[in-house]
């Protein structure tokens, strides 16, 4: 059997869309929302079974995948995230790099080719890397209407990542995946199924608009702190308006937190755009913490924990 395994958000999608089409075969999908990357012990494979992993932390998920190495299972990993110690074994093909300017979709790019650079550009954007996503585009002969239309489309993938649980998305990441599979241009994509691309445009700007009718908690020229109600369009949204922050404030370190209806705080984190670090070490000082230098998350963070989460992120950024 074949298992692909992948992270629900934009990088995921487009980093599983160009190995598919480079590399065509039937598969069982594992996924969910984007925060949801504890995605491995879902998968019950054994001796002689792939295994195909994309944007998801190594860290997170370690002893599922030393248990499906040590049954045999033939494992090609791709990601970004903080990783800690590989596992050293024939069984793992790694391809993780976890500088602060890759996503898992320019990894998969380089593992193919450049086959599919279209899907890796709509990752990168989708995961903020906006300099880096115009560059790898430079050869595809796109005018400037053209790469907006990629860019929306990886922003709108991305939005539509999270959420507490799949009922809090527009899409579930899984049929995303079975309806972006035929095409290799994801121009097409935005034409031939527009009911996506649509759904998402007017269902980003309905919760963005709400957003923007939040004023910070704290904010000055180095950090700002954001809170959200426990409402299904903070959770939507949270990822992505940090994202949007994070671009307009270049030197600014961003901190959403959106309550969750038993208590306590889902946290994304956004380093400033001109000095990418420190978000994966902030976020893994606390309990459900992790991500990567550029941007992190904590699931759930206790609310007698803020002000400790304040101070830490002050610290690093302040």
């Amino acid at each position: 059997m074949r298992f692909d395994v992948f992270n629900g958000d934009a990088d995921g999608l487009c980093a599983l869309q160009q190995f598919r089409l480079a590399f065509p075969a039937e598969s069982q999908l594992v996924t969910g929302v984007k925060r949801d990357i504890a995605l491995l012990k879902k998968v019950n494979a054994s001796s002689g079974d792939e295994v195909n992993v994309f944007d998801i932390s190594l860290d997170k998920n370690r002893q599922p995948l030393t248990s499906l190495l040590a049954q045999g299972v033939e494992v090609k990993y791709f990601d970004h995230h903080f990783a800690g110690d590989i596992p050293e074994s024939d069984h793992l093909n790694a391809n993780i790099d976890t500088t602060p300017d890759i996503c898992t979709s320019l990894i998969v790019d380089q593992f193919i080719g450049g086959k599919y650079r279209a899907w890796a550009v709509v990752g990168a954007f989708g995961d903020n890397f906006d300099d880096r996503a115009c560059q790898v585009a430079e050869g595809l002969g796109m005018s400037e209407e053209q790469l907006g239309l990629l860019r929306e489309l990886g922003i709108y993938l991305n939005y539509n990542g999270y959420g507490a649980t799949v009922e809090d998305l527009h899409f579930a990441p899984a049929e995303l995946s079975q309806r972006m599979a035929d095409f290799e241009d994801p121009l097409q994509f935005i034409r031939q199924d527009a009911a996506v691309f649509e759904t998402l445009r007017n269902g980003s700007l309905e919760d963005f608009a709400k957003a923007e009718a939040c004023p910070p908690a704290i904010a000055d020229d180095k950090v700002a702190v954001y809170l959200f109600p426990a409402e299904s369009w903070a959770r939507r949204v949270s990822g992505v308006f940090g994202n949007q922050l994070a671009t307009a404030n270049l030197g600014r370190a961003h901190a959403l937190l959106t309550e969750l209806p038993q208590g306590g705080y889902v946290v994304s984190v956004r380093a400033p755009m001109n000095n990418k670090f420190g978000a994966d070490d902030l976020c893994r000082q606390f309990p459900t913490g992790g991500g990567r230098k550029a941007a992190a998350g904590i699931n759930e963070l206790p609310a007698t924990m803020y002000d400790e989460f304040v101070a830490a992120f002050k610290a690093i950024y302040a």
